[in-house]
Protein backbone atom coordinates (compact mmCIF):
# COMPACT_ATOMS: atom_id res chain seq x y z
CA UNK A 1 0.00 0.00 0.00
CA UNK A 2 1.32 3.32 -0.97
CA UNK A 3 0.63 6.41 1.33
CA UNK A 4 0.60 9.80 0.03
CA UNK A 5 1.48 12.53 3.13
CA UNK A 6 0.82 16.15 2.59
CA UNK A 7 4.45 17.26 5.03
CA UNK A 8 4.52 20.96 4.59
CA UNK A 9 3.50 21.65 8.59
CA UNK A 10 6.87 19.78 9.22
CA UNK A 11 8.58 22.42 7.52
CA UNK A 12 10.04 25.96 10.05
CA UNK A 13 9.46 25.99 13.32
CA UNK A 14 7.17 23.26 14.51
CA UNK A 15 3.82 23.86 16.27
CA UNK A 16 0.16 22.45 16.38
CA UNK A 17 -0.12 20.55 13.18
CA UNK A 18 3.20 19.76 12.66
CA UNK A 19 3.81 18.23 15.93
CA UNK A 20 1.02 16.13 15.53
CA UNK A 21 2.17 14.86 12.14
CA UNK A 22 5.47 14.16 13.50
CA UNK A 23 4.60 12.40 16.55
CA UNK A 24 2.20 10.52 14.14
CA UNK A 25 5.18 9.58 12.02
CA UNK A 26 7.47 8.56 14.61
CA UNK A 27 5.19 5.82 15.75
CA UNK A 28 4.84 4.68 11.83
CA UNK A 29 8.57 4.57 11.38
CA UNK A 30 7.88 1.19 12.48
CA UNK A 31 5.03 0.14 10.06
CA UNK A 32 5.75 -2.83 8.14
CA UNK A 33 4.51 -3.28 4.60
CA UNK A 34 3.19 0.08 4.10
CA UNK A 35 5.30 2.83 1.39
CA UNK A 36 4.54 6.51 2.48
CA UNK A 37 5.42 9.17 0.63
CA UNK A 38 5.89 12.76 2.00
CA UNK A 39 5.15 15.57 0.34
CA UNK A 40 6.97 18.90 1.12
CA UNK A 41 6.34 22.53 -0.15
CA UNK A 42 9.96 24.65 0.26
CA UNK A 43 12.14 22.42 2.21
CA UNK A 44 12.70 18.57 3.71
CA UNK A 45 13.57 19.16 7.28
CA UNK A 46 16.78 17.00 8.02
CA UNK A 47 15.41 15.03 10.99
CA UNK A 48 12.17 13.24 9.17
CA UNK A 49 13.50 9.11 9.16
CA UNK A 50 14.94 7.51 6.34
CA UNK A 51 12.47 5.21 5.83
CA UNK A 52 10.08 7.67 4.22
CA UNK A 53 10.46 8.32 0.90
CA UNK A 54 10.52 12.56 0.62
CA UNK A 55 9.88 14.44 -2.41
CA UNK A 56 10.11 18.33 -2.74
CA UNK A 57 7.65 20.25 -4.91
CA UNK A 58 9.44 24.10 -4.22
CA UNK A 59 6.67 26.50 -4.33
CA UNK A 60 6.49 29.19 -2.10
CA UNK A 61 2.67 29.62 -2.20
CA UNK A 62 0.87 27.04 0.30
CA UNK A 63 -2.45 27.23 -1.56
CA UNK A 64 -0.60 26.23 -4.97
CA UNK A 65 1.01 23.44 -3.36
CA UNK A 66 -2.32 22.05 -2.23
CA UNK A 67 -4.18 22.58 -4.94
CA UNK A 68 -1.74 22.32 -7.70
CA UNK A 69 1.42 20.81 -7.29
CA UNK A 70 0.57 18.51 -4.46
CA UNK A 71 -2.94 17.17 -6.60
CA UNK A 72 -0.22 16.62 -10.11
CA UNK A 73 2.32 14.64 -7.49
CA UNK A 74 0.08 12.32 -6.08
CA UNK A 75 -2.05 11.43 -9.38
CA UNK A 76 2.02 10.62 -10.82
CA UNK A 77 2.71 8.70 -7.94
CA UNK A 78 -0.40 6.49 -7.74
CA UNK A 79 -1.12 6.38 -4.62
CA UNK A 80 -3.80 4.36 -2.67
CA UNK A 81 -4.59 7.01 -0.31
CA UNK A 82 -4.02 11.20 0.09
CA UNK A 83 -3.15 11.65 4.13
CA UNK A 84 -3.75 15.29 4.86
CA UNK A 85 -2.96 16.33 8.54
CA UNK A 86 -4.34 19.83 8.07
CA UNK A 87 -8.00 20.13 7.51
CA UNK A 88 -8.24 20.37 4.13
CA UNK A 89 -6.74 18.76 0.68
CA UNK A 90 -6.92 18.93 -2.70
CA UNK A 91 -10.08 20.50 -4.06
CA UNK A 92 -9.66 18.77 -7.63
CA UNK A 93 -8.25 15.60 -6.16
CA UNK A 94 -11.06 12.59 -6.76
CA UNK A 95 -8.89 9.91 -5.14
CA UNK A 96 -9.36 8.31 -1.66
CA UNK A 97 -8.08 10.69 1.12
CA UNK A 98 -8.34 10.96 5.08
CA UNK A 99 -8.32 14.26 6.38
CA UNK A 100 -7.61 15.30 10.12
CA UNK A 101 -9.75 17.88 11.59
CA UNK A 102 -8.36 19.42 14.65
CA UNK A 103 -11.68 20.66 15.37
CA UNK A 104 -13.46 22.83 13.08
CA UNK A 105 -14.04 26.31 15.26
CA UNK A 106 -13.80 28.45 11.80
CA UNK A 107 -17.26 27.37 11.47
CA UNK A 108 -18.60 26.61 14.56
CA UNK A 109 -17.33 30.19 16.18
CA UNK A 110 -16.27 32.17 12.56
CA UNK A 111 -16.85 35.30 15.05
CA UNK A 112 -13.82 34.35 17.74
CA UNK A 113 -11.54 32.82 15.18
CA UNK A 114 -7.79 33.79 14.30
CA UNK A 115 -8.19 34.87 10.26
CA UNK A 116 -5.45 35.90 8.72
CA UNK A 117 -7.15 37.57 5.93
CA UNK A 118 -10.53 38.35 4.77
CA UNK A 119 -9.89 35.60 1.62
CA UNK A 120 -8.59 32.99 4.11
CA UNK A 121 -11.95 33.78 6.06
CA UNK A 122 -13.76 32.61 2.95
CA UNK A 123 -11.38 30.22 1.63
CA UNK A 124 -10.74 28.19 4.52
CA UNK A 125 -14.37 27.50 5.63
CA UNK A 126 -15.22 26.80 1.84
CA UNK A 127 -12.29 24.41 0.99
CA UNK A 128 -12.70 22.63 4.26
CA UNK A 129 -16.07 21.78 4.24
CA UNK A 130 -15.90 20.78 0.35
CA UNK A 131 -12.87 18.41 1.45
CA UNK A 132 -15.28 17.21 4.45
CA UNK A 133 -17.66 16.25 1.87
CA UNK A 134 -16.31 14.54 -0.82
CA UNK A 135 -17.80 11.07 -1.06
CA UNK A 136 -13.95 9.14 -1.04
CA UNK A 137 -13.02 11.26 2.43
CA UNK A 138 -12.66 9.85 5.55
CA UNK A 139 -12.52 12.54 8.76
CA UNK A 140 -10.09 11.61 11.48
CA UNK A 141 -10.91 13.83 14.50
CA UNK A 142 -9.24 13.38 17.99
CA UNK A 143 -12.31 13.49 20.06
CA UNK A 144 -16.06 12.70 20.51
CA UNK A 145 -16.67 16.48 20.90
CA UNK A 146 -15.18 17.35 17.53
CA UNK A 147 -17.31 14.52 15.41
CA UNK A 148 -20.41 15.42 16.96
CA UNK A 149 -19.51 19.14 15.61
CA UNK A 150 -18.87 17.82 12.23
CA UNK A 151 -21.83 15.72 12.23
CA UNK A 152 -23.91 19.30 13.25
CA UNK A 153 -22.09 21.62 11.07
CA UNK A 154 -21.38 19.54 7.80
CA UNK A 155 -23.90 16.61 7.61
CA UNK A 156 -21.70 13.73 7.54
CA UNK A 157 -22.52 10.31 8.22
CA UNK A 158 -20.43 8.86 11.27
CA UNK A 159 -19.23 5.96 9.42
CA UNK A 160 -16.95 7.93 7.91
CA UNK A 161 -15.69 9.48 10.97
CA UNK A 162 -12.53 7.98 12.81
CA UNK A 163 -11.85 8.97 16.63
CA UNK A 164 -8.13 9.10 17.09
CA UNK A 165 -7.51 10.48 20.40
CA UNK A 166 -3.87 12.54 20.71
CA UNK A 167 -0.89 12.30 23.38
CA UNK A 168 1.48 14.22 24.67
CA UNK A 169 4.94 14.16 23.15
CA UNK A 170 7.97 12.10 25.25
CA UNK A 171 9.90 15.57 24.81
CA UNK A 172 7.65 17.20 27.39
CA UNK A 173 7.26 14.63 30.57
CA UNK A 174 9.91 15.55 32.87
CA UNK A 175 11.75 12.35 33.98
CA UNK A 176 12.45 12.08 37.66
CA UNK A 177 16.39 13.23 36.67
CA UNK A 178 14.89 15.97 35.27
CA UNK A 179 12.90 17.33 38.38
CA UNK A 180 15.97 17.82 40.86
CA UNK A 181 15.64 20.64 43.58
CA UNK A 182 18.51 22.18 41.62
CA UNK A 183 16.82 22.51 38.05
CA UNK A 184 13.52 23.34 39.18
CA UNK A 185 14.89 26.34 40.74
CA UNK A 186 17.28 26.86 37.80
CA UNK A 187 14.30 27.49 35.38
CA UNK A 188 12.56 29.41 38.51
CA UNK A 189 15.10 31.75 38.42
CA UNK A 190 15.34 32.01 34.20
CA UNK A 191 11.78 33.34 34.65
CA UNK A 192 12.26 35.32 37.17
CA UNK A 193 10.15 33.10 39.60
CA UNK A 194 10.70 33.33 43.54
CA UNK A 195 8.46 30.90 45.32
CA UNK A 196 4.87 29.70 44.20
CA UNK A 197 3.31 30.11 40.59
CA UNK A 198 -0.10 29.78 38.30
CA UNK A 199 0.97 28.69 34.84
CA UNK A 200 -0.87 28.82 31.63
CA UNK A 201 0.42 28.07 28.21
CA UNK A 202 -0.57 28.61 24.51
CA UNK A 203 -1.39 31.26 21.94
CA UNK A 204 -3.72 33.46 23.59
CA UNK A 205 -7.10 34.08 21.95
CA UNK A 206 -10.15 35.72 23.07
CA UNK A 207 -11.91 32.37 23.23
CA UNK A 208 -9.12 31.34 26.12
CA UNK A 209 -9.96 34.41 28.35
CA UNK A 210 -6.87 35.21 29.74
CA UNK A 211 -7.88 38.33 31.24
CA UNK A 212 -10.79 36.79 33.79
CA UNK A 213 -7.99 34.48 34.51
CA UNK A 214 -5.50 37.31 35.44
CA UNK A 215 -8.27 39.25 37.50
CA UNK A 216 -8.84 35.84 39.46
CA UNK A 217 -5.80 35.30 40.11
CA UNK A 218 -5.52 39.48 41.44
CA UNK A 219 -7.62 38.17 43.85
CA UNK A 220 -5.42 34.96 44.53
CA UNK A 221 -2.40 37.43 45.59
CA UNK A 222 -4.53 39.60 47.42
CA UNK A 223 -4.65 36.81 50.08
CA UNK A 224 -1.66 35.27 49.27
CA UNK A 225 1.13 37.88 48.76
CA UNK A 226 4.53 36.77 46.39
CA UNK A 227 1.87 34.74 44.32
CA UNK A 228 2.59 35.06 40.69
CA UNK A 229 1.46 33.90 37.62
CA UNK A 230 3.69 33.16 34.61
CA UNK A 231 1.56 33.69 30.98
CA UNK A 232 3.63 31.86 28.27
CA UNK A 233 2.30 32.80 24.85
CA UNK A 234 1.52 35.36 21.83
CA UNK A 235 -1.16 37.40 22.14
CA UNK A 236 -3.06 37.27 19.36
CA UNK A 237 -6.26 39.02 20.66
CA UNK A 238 -7.69 41.93 18.48
CA UNK A 239 -7.69 43.79 21.60
CA UNK A 240 -3.71 42.76 23.24
CA UNK A 241 -4.87 43.44 26.82
CA UNK A 242 -3.04 41.00 28.90
CA UNK A 243 0.17 42.88 28.81
CA UNK A 244 -1.57 45.96 30.04
CA UNK A 245 -3.55 44.01 32.41
CA UNK A 246 -0.01 42.60 33.56
CA UNK A 247 1.57 46.02 33.93
CA UNK A 248 -1.22 47.60 35.71
CA UNK A 249 -1.12 44.45 38.67
CA UNK A 250 2.20 44.63 38.60
CA UNK A 251 2.08 48.40 39.75
CA UNK A 252 -0.17 48.25 41.90
CA UNK A 253 0.92 45.33 43.82
CA UNK A 254 4.00 46.09 44.24
CA UNK A 255 5.88 43.53 42.17
CA UNK A 256 6.27 41.15 39.13
CA UNK A 257 3.03 39.03 40.00
CA UNK A 258 2.44 38.66 35.99
CA UNK A 259 5.35 37.23 34.34
CA UNK A 260 4.70 37.41 30.66
CA UNK A 261 7.03 35.56 27.96
CA UNK A 262 6.07 34.93 24.48
CA UNK A 263 7.53 31.04 24.37
CA UNK A 264 8.77 28.78 26.74
CA UNK A 265 11.12 25.55 25.22
CA UNK A 266 10.48 22.01 25.46
CA UNK A 267 12.98 21.91 28.03
CA UNK A 268 12.14 24.49 30.29
CA UNK A 269 8.32 23.95 29.24
CA UNK A 270 8.34 20.38 31.71
CA UNK A 271 9.97 21.86 34.43
CA UNK A 272 7.71 25.09 34.54
CA UNK A 273 4.57 22.51 34.42
CA UNK A 274 6.32 20.44 37.25
CA UNK A 275 6.94 23.08 39.03
CA UNK A 276 3.89 25.37 39.10
CA UNK A 277 1.56 25.41 42.16
CA UNK A 278 -1.26 24.64 39.45
CA UNK A 279 -1.53 24.73 35.45
CA UNK A 280 -4.69 26.44 34.85
CA UNK A 281 -6.42 26.58 30.86
CA UNK A 282 -9.91 27.93 29.96
CA UNK A 283 -11.64 27.69 26.86
CA UNK A 284 -14.91 28.24 24.80
CA UNK A 285 -14.16 25.71 22.37
CA UNK A 286 -11.05 23.69 21.52
CA UNK A 287 -10.45 20.77 19.50
CA UNK A 288 -8.57 18.85 22.39
CA UNK A 289 -6.62 20.32 24.14
CA UNK A 290 -3.29 19.33 24.71
CA UNK A 291 -1.52 21.89 27.34
CA UNK A 292 -4.03 20.56 30.27
CA UNK A 293 -2.96 17.02 29.27
CA UNK A 294 0.62 17.92 28.97
CA UNK A 295 0.67 19.28 32.50
CA UNK A 296 -1.25 16.33 34.00
CA UNK A 297 2.11 14.47 32.69
CA UNK A 298 4.11 16.18 34.83
CA UNK A 299 2.72 16.59 38.17
CA UNK A 300 0.61 19.58 37.67
CA UNK A 301 -2.94 20.27 39.18
CA UNK A 302 -5.10 21.66 36.44
CA UNK A 303 -8.26 23.92 36.32
CA UNK A 304 -10.26 23.81 33.10
CA UNK A 305 -13.22 24.43 31.46
CA UNK A 306 -16.06 21.88 31.76
CA UNK A 307 -17.22 21.83 28.04
CA UNK A 308 -16.09 21.16 24.90
CA UNK A 309 -13.39 18.70 24.44
CA UNK A 310 -11.52 19.59 27.66
CA UNK A 311 -14.00 17.69 30.17
CA UNK A 312 -13.62 14.92 27.89
CA UNK A 313 -10.46 14.78 28.02
CA UNK A 314 -9.52 15.74 31.35
CA UNK A 315 -12.67 13.26 32.59
CA UNK A 316 -12.27 13.77 36.51
CA UNK A 317 -8.68 14.52 36.95
CA UNK A 318 -9.20 18.47 36.78
CA UNK A 319 -11.23 20.95 38.74
CA UNK A 320 -13.77 22.34 36.67
CA UNK A 321 -15.10 26.15 35.70
CA UNK A 322 -18.46 25.90 34.29
CA UNK A 323 -18.30 29.89 33.06
CA UNK A 324 -15.17 30.78 31.76
CA UNK A 325 -16.48 34.70 32.36
CA UNK A 326 -17.26 34.37 36.17
CA UNK A 327 -14.28 35.94 38.07
CA UNK A 328 -15.45 34.91 41.12
CA UNK A 329 -16.18 31.33 39.77
CA UNK A 330 -12.56 31.15 38.75
CA UNK A 331 -10.71 32.73 41.78
CA UNK A 332 -12.29 30.41 43.61
CA UNK A 333 -11.43 27.45 41.99
CA UNK A 334 -7.84 28.75 42.26
CA UNK A 335 -8.33 29.57 46.37
CA UNK A 336 -9.78 25.63 46.33
CA UNK A 337 -6.61 24.36 44.62
CA UNK A 338 -4.32 26.38 46.55
CA UNK A 339 -6.14 26.01 50.52
CA UNK A 340 -7.12 22.01 50.05
CA UNK A 341 -4.02 19.82 49.47
CA UNK A 342 -5.57 16.74 49.81
CA UNK A 343 -7.45 17.71 46.39
CA UNK A 344 -4.03 18.80 45.15
CA UNK A 345 -2.61 15.46 45.91
CA UNK A 346 -5.66 13.66 44.24
CA UNK A 347 -5.70 15.84 41.18
CA UNK A 348 -2.37 14.54 40.80
CA UNK A 349 -2.27 11.50 40.90
CA UNK A 350 -6.01 11.33 38.68
CA UNK A 351 -3.89 13.39 36.68
CA UNK A 352 -0.81 11.32 36.18
CA UNK A 353 -3.49 8.05 35.14
CA UNK A 354 -5.58 9.90 32.77
CA UNK A 355 -2.55 11.19 30.65
CA UNK A 356 -1.46 7.54 30.34
CA UNK A 357 -4.80 6.80 28.49
CA UNK A 358 -3.83 9.14 25.70
CA UNK A 359 -0.73 8.53 23.23
CA UNK A 360 0.69 8.93 20.08
CA UNK A 361 0.93 5.45 19.49
CA UNK A 362 -2.49 4.45 20.01
CA UNK A 363 -3.55 7.68 17.88
CA UNK A 364 -1.03 6.49 14.69
CA UNK A 365 -2.65 2.90 15.19
CA UNK A 366 -5.89 4.27 14.94
CA UNK A 367 -4.87 6.54 11.58
CA UNK A 368 -3.00 4.19 10.13
CA UNK A 369 -6.14 1.39 10.45
CA UNK A 370 -8.46 4.13 9.19
CA UNK A 371 -6.47 4.12 6.02
CA UNK A 372 -5.90 0.60 4.83
CA UNK A 373 -8.75 -0.05 5.64
CA UNK A 374 -10.28 3.15 2.80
Amino acid sequence: MVIGIDAHSLEGKRTGVGRVLFNILKEWEKSQGVRFILYFKDRIPDDIPEIFEKKLLKTGSTAKFIHWNLWRAVKRDKIDVLFCPEYIGPILYGGKMAVLLHDISYEAHPESFNWKSPADKILLRWVSRKTAQKKNAILLVPVNFVKDEVIKHYKIPVQRMTVTGEGVDSNLIAKSEDKTAAKLAAVKEKFGIKDKFVFYVGSIFSRRHLPEIISAFEKLAAKNPGFQFLVAGKDYTHVQTVDKMAGDLNRKLGYEAIIRVDFADDDDLKLLYSACAFFIWLSDYEGFGLPPLEAMANGAPVITTNGTSLAEVAGNAALLVNNNENIEEIAAAMEKINQDEALRRSLIERGYERAKKYSWKDCAENILKALIKS
